[in-house]
């Protein structure tokens, strides 16, 4: 697979009246195309923050984020789907070209194309109060596929539902995004949620952040998320993850 991106030294520090605080120590990683990239680390270690980072919302102190195409898109889709209740799910999907200026025939086009693929086709004219929360977070990952990004950035996006619900998006949002050849960086506080989803895993340290380990997610017979939680490798790396964010506690 082609590399899309190469993260080298990344570093970030906030100052404040008591000083300057290191949030991110040195982060040093690449990104294949079509690969999906989970991340994972104990709460208040900066997952979210070097996703802001890689989305152009924060600045990073010091190193590197380079891609090997000119034309990287980033989507970035949020924990919460924060639809709109005023708009349908038509005009809610289509938000970002609005805000981007490319709402064009044919992109509204595209994104009705998707919304019909994934199971909205009847939905399109309703408004966010008469979905379920999965179909809402459908939606809301077809908003941002909308500007057909290259690379798509997710922050627990399943962390509202219940473990029911859970389950079930993750298994929509897998196969929309393997469908759509789409490359993924998601970063979760579930274990069991990154090996079912990711081809690699990395572990974060706790604050200040660097990477303690990254691990190939090698599953027999890899399939849907919900499946690949019964294939015989998923214990041993649960338990290795497990122990690797256990000791970030010590």
């Amino acid at each position: 697979m082609t590399k899309l991106l190469e993260v080298t030294n990344l570093k970030k520090n906030y100052h404040t009246i008591n000083g300057e605080i290191e949030a991110i120590k040195d982060l040093s990683f690449s990104v294949k195309e079509n690969e999906f990239l989970c991340i994972i680390g104990t709460s208040g270690c900066g997952k979210s923050t070097f996703l802001n980072i890689l989305a152009g919302l924060d600045e990073q102190s010091s190193g590197d984020i380079s891609y090997d195409k000119d034309n990287t898109k980033i989507g970035y889709m949020l924990q919460d789907d924060s639809l709109f209740p005023w708009l349908t799910i038509l005009d809610n999907a289509t938000i970002g070209l609005d805000i981007t200026h490319q709402k064009t025939k044919e992109n509204i086009e595209y994104v009705k194309n998707l919304l019909n693929k994934y199971g909205l086709k009847d939905f399109i004219n309703k408004y966010p109060s008469e979905l379920s929360g999965g179909m809402r977070q459908r939606v809301n990952l077809i908003r941002t596929l909308a500007t057909k990004p290259n690379l798509l950035l997710l922050d627990e996006p399943f962390s509202a539902l219940d473990y029911v619900s859970r389950l079930m998006v993750s298994d929509d949002v897998y196969r929309i995004i393997k469908n759509e050849k789409k490359t993924v960086i998601m970063i979760t506080h579930d274990i069991a949620e990154a090996i079912s989803l990711g081809d690699r895993i990395i572990v974060l340290s706790k604050r200040p952040t660097t990477i303690k380990k990254i691990y190939d997610v090698i599953l027999t017979n890899k399939q849907n998320p919900i499946a690949n939680r019964k294939a015989k490798e998923f214990n041993y790396y649960y338990d290795l993850l497990w122990r690797d964010l256990e000791k970030n506690d010590e």
